[in-house]
């Protein structure tokens, strides 16, 4: 009964995220588990696992923007690190009796980092439009395009000649968009995403190329449209769910053999020299030590890609059926010794960073020139609605205020709206020795994640500034969590908007007769 392994999916997905791993961890042992107990996976469990994966490229496609890919360091260090990392698995493969082209298959695959890891990273942190995040962004989004070229590779059909008609394909994107525009309700938003997906999946089977391949050129269709974000996030959940049924299934092909458990280990120890060969790389390109650092953190784990080109190249025999199982614990094991890493990440890097500095070139990258607070003497971070708010407050009152953000888009738009905003990321103690600040009488955070703002109140502090911080909070914890990282005061939006709404009423029943 499909309620069993949705029921096992939860409790092992419950449990280990109670310990700060990621749930997918728990959908694989569950997998596991239940194939311990000799359960065989359904023909719905499999259809699941084929859309988790369809919807996944998909929203892949959706964020992929030519621009971002096609920039000397994103092509230096992904291509790079892809070839070395190829070139230290291969040997390994090798040893452990692999034949030589199922061995550089499985060893290009093994150079994949995580998207789907990398992105939660991010998005927990607020930081999906800072520069380390998308600089990695855009190296996975170079790795997945490897990804499917593999899959269409290892697909094992002969494409049909008239899938040479699939390059008039952009020819419907202005009607996609057109059409797009109209769309005003959130549940139609979803389903045209789902149904864009699934329609180019259907297409490119028809033409007997990859589904998958299908998948991503219909997310590509959208990518440069302001509204394919939108529809990303609508469709996060669903991919989240069907994905459970993608792990779920690798788990349920059971365990390997004993001498697979060393193959893994020595996998599991070449972590370390990825990220190693990543920060390397990234300082070769001119990036500072912090965001090499934090950028290499997020890319060290193996990757969902793994397991999908993976499953491709197993099925058209183009690598043995056991190694799927192989590659889906090495996945999970290296998700689970990601996560704390993470989590801890800022800790991690302030015990280090003297020692990682010394890798840093002194050349720096463009985007990482020294910006200028000019005669400002109020700096707002954050710059969403309250932020915006704040400054155009202190701009009527002829008040010199200066905007600071890490999303180039919210950057643009309120510089198109005639507001003074700089590039910066707060959280950065190396920004503070860059820029003057002795101005500056107060600084007002404004952004939605505590963790950012906790250690960007902190950052402040332990860079040297003596003058207010002001920190915008939501709950009455999360104040208190603020004041003792360094907040001179703390606003709660929500409490002040329901004492003023207390008053408005009692003055008006006193008014009344």
């Amino acid at each position: 009964m499909d309620i069993i392994w949705i029921g096992v999916a939860f409790v092992a997905g419950f449990l280990v995220s109670r310990v700060q791993i990621p749930p997918l961890v728990g959908y694989l042992i569950a997998g596991l588990s239940l194939a311990l107990y000799g359960y065989e996976p359904s023909y719905m469990l499999g259809e699941i696992a084929h859309l988790g994966v369809l919807f996944l490229l998909f929203t892949v496609g959706l964020h992929i923007r030519i621009k971002n890919i096609l920039r000397p360091d994103i092509l230096g260090i992904g291509l790079s690190h892809l070839a070395i990392s190829t070139a230290i698995f291969l040997p390994v493969s090798l040893w452990f009796g692999y034949s030589t082209s199922s061995a550089l298959i499985i060893s290009i695959i093994l150079g994949f980092s995580s998207t789907v890891l990398t992105a939660k990273n991010l998005e927990r942190r607020n930081e999906l439009g800072a520069f380390y995040g998308r600089a990695a962004i855009g190296i996975l989004i170079l790795q997945d395009l490897v990804a499917i070229a593999i899959i269409a590779f290892t697909g094992g059909s002969t494409p049909s000649l008239w899938a040479l008609a699939l390059f008039a394909l952009p020819v419907i994107r202005p009607v996609l968009v057109h059409f797009l525009g109209s769309i005003r309700e959130d549940e139609l938003w979803m389903l045209f995403g789902l149904g864009l997906a699934l329609g180019g999946a259907a297409l490119f089977e028809f033409f007997h190329l990859s589904g998958e391949l299908g998948a991503l050129a219909a997310g590509m269709m959208l990518a440069s449209d302001e509204r394919a974000d939108q529809i990303g996030k609508k469709m996060w959940s669903i991919k989240e769910a069907f994905l459970v049924g993608f792990f779920l299934e690798i788990g349920l092909t059971g365990f390997p053999s004993s001498d697979s458990y060393y193959f893994i280990g020595v996998l599991l120890l070449l972590l370390p020299v990825k990220f190693i060969l990543f920060y390397l790389l990234f300082m070769a390109f001119k990036f500072r030590a912090r965001t090499g650092f934090l950028a290499s953190t997020t890319l060290t784990a193996y990757s969902e890609f793994t397991l999908i080109a993976g499953v491709v190249a197993s099925s058209n025999g183009y690598i043995p059926e056991e190694s799927i199982v192989v590659l889906g614990l090495l996945t999970a094991i290296s998700y689970a010794l990601n996560s704390p890493f993470t989590q801890h990440e800022e800790k991690i890097w302030r015990r280090w960073e003297n020692f990682l500095f010394k890798f840093e070139r002194d050349t720096k990258h463009p985007e990482h020139e020294t910006v200028s607070l000019g005669s400002a003497e109020f700096l707002i971070v954050g710059m969403g609605n309250a932020g915006r708010a704040a400054y155009d407050k202190l701009r009527e009152q002829g008040k010199p205020v200066v905007g600071m953000d890490i999303d180039p888009d919210r950057i643009e738009r309120n510089l198109k709206a005639g507001r003074r905003v700089v590039y910066g990321d707060i959280q950065d103690t190396d920004l503070w020795t860059n820029i003057d600040i002795e101005k500056i009488r107060s600084v007002m955070i404004a952004m939605g994640n505590q963790l950012v703002k906790e250690n960007a109140t902190r950052t402040l502090r332990l860079s040297g500034y003596k003058g207010l911080i002001y920190v915008l909070t939501m709950r009455e914890e999360e104040a208190e969590v603020m004041r003792r990282a360094g907040a001179s005061a703390v606003s709660i939006p929500i409490k002040e908007a329901g004492e003023r709404l207390a008053e408005l009423s009692a003055e008006l029943n006193d008014d009344s007769p």
